[in-house]
């Protein structure tokens, strides 16, 4: 496909109908030419009068739904899950529900799973209930916290009540809203969900909020025994906006996706002919948004395999086809101000004159708030991105469009998941400017046509326990439990309330799992010295509980050694950040042009280590590789080095870059604790905080 000339609609160019037929019956290309070089957009006619749906609604009261009051009024009482689709209104809830606690003088902790979704409540809840009662807590941001309604990260949440533990007080709220709740069933982060609801007082009332849980029924289940009172399941199963599905065919002809539940006549026979993908070129963005564009359905987001294949598409899409009021460049110039580094990014050109933008995990902080500024005030046309965009930021459009129906979880590609399907198909449509939302499904080598059409009848998958033990946790629960007290806390796990239902009763087996699990990771914390003999944390124990990394027995035994530098925050940030690097890149790095001073610290840093992670691994406890790359790269960024020259000369994308750099702050700040045992260092992770925390990493 290739995109109309720029500046010309194609409306105008266009001399009959899009929804007229061709005068033949349409034949499915060959798998080798699977997209024609010049499609001519056109619809079928029974289209028609589904596109006249397309529309702005009409303004009208807001009139709570009945499932919304009907969760208002069980969190009112006790613990409610609430399970509804994307833009259904599931904020409104908590809204209600936290105003209601702020009435009668108590708190309120709204937990999201990612720093910007905090952000970006933080900034809604000011709006909301008045800056001044609103605080927020991340590893990032720590601002107004004795606020009545604190904003933050599931992670510091679960911080808190190990410290409530460890201090025997009561955390000081009376309501904590999970939102994204199936992150519960998390890969890597779950484990964090489940503490965070095992430990949590039953006197607090609990509301989670998810728009994908297959299971919710079980998850109250578990939760009703647990804490010791109802909670209440809210399901709603109907989607704010309707959804139809298209098929984009190869020569430009949006089709109906189904017929019922069948594939569509005209898509099944392009099936037969040409595989269950399609076959065929990949897809010529710029064809696509010239056929949605005719048929007024943009903006949208394309949801794309990879980080290259966003940026990749950028490049076929043309010039939009109106006049622009103003309204664009005055906001763009708004956010320019904000960050006048973005200026100059590779990816303007594409954003100020193509209208469109691509969002993923390889771009700055700052420029995918900006993408995500521009596309909620209806400045772009479309938006090319990965599925990260799917999972928690409020960032919908009239359409999703498919282009793959698998997913890289991290490790390899695997077909979609009903869950992970419904996440970006909550996407399409948005509440008070569309009528209808689109999916629109595009064939070709990585698409199967077949299994997006189960999808789309398939609910979410249950959510599974992903609760583990690693070493960071036995030592929090140490602080204020006897093993036999966290004997029971695994017992009460939902790994162990799911393999007893599952199983006919068999509760032990799961339970002892964990249990056998637990003192494996005790006994080695005994033989370093951090547990003594009476199952009590050492005093080395207790200081090292306090360090809530991924790796905090290496961190510890950095202090134990006294191998941390001593004078030079840059330093201490560069041989901090491999412990928190969990990727697999390993970008070649010229050792003759390191600083001799970071060269030495690091093999002080490797020789003091070597010995621990010999016994570790000896003892089966996997130790993630440390990358020398990692530390020349922030204590370059420490020193004041160019942000640009680091990217070049290290090869890795800005965004891996500053998550690396953000996530060597946060642990900085892990150090800053210690300042009543270990102050020398807890003072230069202070000032080696405040040289990696600038821009373009960090934004206002």
């Amino acid at each position: 496909m290739e995109h109309h000339p720029r500046g010309k609609s194609p409306a105008k160019v266009r001399r009959k109908s899009p929804f007229a037929g061709r005068g033949r019956r349409d034949k499915p290309p060959s798998k080798r030419s699977a997209f024609h070089a010049r499609p001519a957009p056109s619809a079928e006619p029974r289209l028609e009068s589904v596109f006249r749906r397309i529309g702005r609604p009409e303004p009208e009261p807001f009139i709570p739904d009945p499932f919304q009051l009907r969760a208002v009024d069980a969190v009112s009482r006790t613990d409610c899950l609430v399970s509804a689709p994307t833009g259904s209104g599931k904020t409104w809830i908590a809204e209600q529900a936290i105003r209601a606690v702020k009435a009668r003088g108590g708190r309120a902790w709204y937990a999201s799973p990612l720093k910007a979704l905090s952000n970006a409540k933080w900034v809604e809840f000011g709006n909301i209930f008045g800056e001044d009662c609103v605080g927020i807590l991340t590893g990032d941001t720590r601002e107004n916290t004795e606020a009545p309604i604190i904003v933050g990260t599931t992670e510091i949440l679960r911080n808190q009540l190990y410290d409530a533990m460890h201090e025997g007080r009561d955390l000081p709220f009376d309501l904590v809203v999970l939102d994204e709740a199936h992150y519960l069933g998390d890969c890597d982060r779950g484990v964090v969900w489940e503490e965070t609801m095992i430990y949590l007082p039953a006197r607090i009332h609990l509301l989670m909020l998810s728009a994908t849980i297959g299971n919710s029924q079980e998850i109250a289940d578990w939760l009703s025994g647990l804490r010791g009172k109802e909670c209440v399941v809210v399901q709603e199963e109907k989607r704010p906006i309707p959804l139809y599905p298209l098929f984009l065919h190869p020569s430009g002809r949006l089709m109906p996706y189904l017929e019922k539940e069948k594939l569509f006549g005209k898509v099944a026979a392009f099936l037969s002919a040409t595989g269950k993908g399609g076959g065929g070129r990949p897809p010529h963005f710029g064809g696509i948004l010239r056929t949605l564009e005719m048929f007024n359905l943009l903006p949208a987001i394309f949801f794309l395999k990879s980080r290259s294949d966003c940026d990749a598409a950028l490049r076929s899409c043309a010039a939009p086809q109106e006049e622009d009021d103003g309204a664009f460049e005055g906001d763009l110039r708004d956010l320019l101000q904000r960050f006048p580094y973005l200026e100059a990014h590779k990816q303007m050109g594409p954003l100020r004159f193509g209208r469109v933008a691509s969002h993923h995990g390889g771009q700055l902080p700052a420029w995918k708030f900006l993408v995500e500024t521009m596309m909620n005030k209806g400045h772009l046309r479309a938006i090319f991105a990965t599925s990260t965009v799917s999972a928690g930021v409020n960032f919908p459009a009239r359409t999703i469009v498919m282009v793959n129906s698998d997913l890289f979880n991290g490790r390899a590609f695997l077909p979609l998941t009903g869950t992970e399907f419904h996440q970006m198909l909550g996407r399409a449509g948005r509440r008070g400017l569309d009528k209808i939302g689109f999916l629109v499904a595009v064939p070709g080598r990585f698409m199967d046509i077949v299994h997006v059409r189960k999808l789309l009848f398939r609910k979410p998958e249950a959510v599974e326990s992903r609760i583990r033990n690693d070493f960071s946790m036995a030592l929090n629960l140490l602080l204020s439990q006897a093993p036999e007290d966290i004997r029971t806390i695994l017992a009460n796990s939902l790994a162990t309330f799911q393999s007893a239902r599952r199983s006919g009763g068999r509760r032990e087996e799961r339970a002892g799992e964990l249990w056998k699990d637990f003192l494996r990771h005790l006994d080695f914390l005994k033989s370093e010295g951090f547990v003594g003999a009476d199952d009590r944390l050492t005093e080395t124990g207790l200081w090292a509980s306090r360090l809530r990394l991924d790796q905090p027995l290496l961190i510890a035994e950095c202090l134990r050694r006294d191998v941390f530098p001593k004078d030079d925050e840059g330093l201490l940030a560069g041989v901090l950040a491999p412990f928190i690097y969990d990727g697999d890149q390993e970008p070649w790095i010229d050792r003759k042009r390191i600083s001799r001073k970071l060269k030495g610290a690091w093999d002080n840093l490797k020789t003091a280590l070597r010995p621990l992670i010999r016994r570790m691994e000896s003892c089966g406890f996997p130790v993630r590789p440390l990358y020398l790359w990692t530390a020349c790269a922030v204590f370059a960024w420490a020193r004041g080095k160019e942000w640009d020259e680091i990217v070049a000369e290290i090869g890795i994308s800005e965004g891996d870059l500053a998550m690396l750099i953000l996530r060597t702050a946060d642990n900085l700040r892990q150090l800053m604790a210690l300042k009543d045992t270990h102050p020398e260092t807890a003072a230069l992770a202070g000032r080696a905080r405040e040289a990696i925390l600038r821009e373009p990493v960090a934004f206002d």
